[in-house]
């Protein structure tokens, strides 16, 4: 799968499920793309570093999100 279109599938699949949830597990993003964890870490890694997609992390747990999006976006500037 190329990367543009990984990316389109990522960023179509995550907008849907947003109304639900806004943090996703590794797991769930290679079961959107449909490829083996391996593969699919390259994809989402050059995601994250394309701003696509962010790190969330609790510090026992990494997920994944849309920038912008969840509750922890609101309040992450409540200091400024």
């Amino acid at each position: 799968m190329e990367y543009e279109e990984a990316k389109k599938l990522i960023v179509e699949e995550l907008t849907k499920k947003l109304k639900s949830k806004s943090k996703f597990y590794f797991n769930d993003l290679s079961g959107i793309l449909g490829m083996k964890p391996r593969e699919a870490k390259k994809i989402v890694s050059k995601l994250v570093e394309d701003g696509v997609l962010e790190y969330w992390s609790s510090g026992s747990t990494t997920m994944y999100g849309m920038p912008g999006t969840g509750k922890q976006a609101a309040a992450e500037h409540e200091d400024e």
